[in-house]
């Protein structure tokens, strides 16, 4: 295994484009489509949405799928009009002190050992699980390998301290199949790479690299993002551009990150959170951050968390990075193609029937019709679906025609 280490920092952000204020709102996109709400608690299956995929049907786009994860819950298949057609609940704990299954992000991979598979990463467990698609029946099933290895750590003991697999995003190039993983409150990536064995799936590591814990400031002074003592900013929402084996990742209280998707090379971050350099303080009784000074270090379109990242591919070699700005509802959008140029943000706001979204997780944009979709399809987590029932926590994901996602001009 090869890891590749990277020390502080000082980091020089894009030429910075002012954000919208309150007075002047930004632009929204209206959902079309919404699925059934999800609930964290024992009546609900502890189900709470955080990540979609989306699956175009080869034979009849209007049989495509939307795969989500919803943690504890597992994983929950949908068609185009939000209908749940599978549940597929996530894998019991190995022993009866140890923590059970835990779906956290799903990406997909194409054509691998001759069909389709969603590939998903079971933070509780510290592994990958796969799925194999059915193109006739929209049915998904297990073909993961008994024996899958952990993925970053090695004993269940340490698997139950929960710095395990988190986010997950798909690369394929002409060496083979690969997953790259971040972990659980840590800075570490892993590029993973898949094989087949007696029709089942699994995967061995690469190599790792780690992402920087702490950032040299503009004026000399060493800033580390505020967590529980131990933890360190961790990554979650990942993307590859497959046309340019780049790999984007988000670090939730840093910014995004662009680098090879071999994880060699060094890593550029290409934008920050508002709050990157504030100077928080972790209070041990209610066991969050506390705003601290801010000395105007960070940057004007991303508020903390930074979550999911998905690309729209235009022609050319042109299209869109989308990314999820947890912390204020909006989305930025930046362009795939060049130094990623930030042209601007929108938010997704209520639709007929349809609620707002707001503390998005994970998102994924198609660029082809699919089904009623005839220009495209942007599928957004909502963290706080409504209405509420009483104190349930409530989640679901939202479907957006592309048409109508307010683009920026060029």
């Amino acid at each position: 295994m090869r890891t590749l280490l990277a020390a502080a920092l000082t980091v020089t952000a894009l030429t910075a484009v002012p954000a919208a204020t309150h007075a002047d709102p930004l632009p929204s996109a209206t959902p079309a489509v919404e699925t059934p709400a999800l609930f964290d608690d024992e009546k609900g299956g502890n189900a709470n949405g955080d990540d979609p995929a989306i699956w175009v049907n080869p034979a009849d786009d209007a049989k495509s799928l939307v795969i989500a994860t919803a943690k504890e819950g597992g994983l929950y298949v949908y068609d185009l009009d939000g209908r749940q057609l599978q549940h597929i609940p996530a894998p019991p704990a190995p022993g009866g002190d140890d923590e059970p299954g835990r779906f956290n992000n799903v990406d997909l991979v194409h054509r691998f050992g001759g069909r389709d598979l969603a590939v998903v990463s079971d933070r509780g467990r510290d592994q990958l699980r796969f799925y194999a698609i059915d193109p006739a029946t929209r049915a998904l099933t297990d073909v993961t390998d008994p024996a899958v290895p952990y993925l970053f750590n090695t004993t269940q003991a340490q698997v139950n301290e929960a710095e395990t697999g988190y986010g997950v995003a798909a690369w394929q190039d002409r060496t083979g199949t690969y997953a790259l993983v971040s972990r659980r409150h840590d800075t570490r990536l892993g590029l993973f790479k898949l094989i087949v064995s007696g029709g089942k799936v699994s995967y061995r590591r690469v190599r790792t690299l780690d992402l920087p814990a702490s950032f040299t400031m503009p004026d000399g002074t060493t800033w580390t993002p505020c967590g529980e003592p131990g933890e360190k900013a961790q990554v979650e929402g990942m993307v590859v551009d497959q046309g340019r084996d780049v790999l984007y990742a988000a670090q939730e209280d840093v910014g995004i990150w662009r680098l090879k998707a071999d994880l060699t090379g060094k890593p550029e971050l290409i934008d920050t959170v508002r709050e990157y350099g504030r100077q928080d303080t972790f209070d041990a009784g209610t066991e969050e951050c506390l705003p601290g000074q801010d000395r105007g270090f960070g940057g004007t379109r991303l508020s903390a968390d930074a979550e999911g990242l998905t690309i729209w591919y235009g022609k050319g070699g042109t299209g869109y990075l989308l990314a999820s700005s947890q912390g204020d509802n909006t989305f930025a959008v930046y362009t795939r193609e060049g130094r990623n140029r930030h042209l601007g943000s929108f938010t997704v706001g209520a639709g007929t029937g349809v609620d707002a979204v707001q503390h998005s997780d994970g998102a994924m944009v198609v660029n082809q019709p699919v089904g009623r979709f005839k220009h495209g399809l942007l599928v957004v987590h909502d963290g706080e679906n409504t209405p509420a029932d009483g104190e349930r926590e409530n989640t679901n994901f939202k479907f957006v025609p592309w048409e109508r996602v307010p683009l920026p001009a060029r």
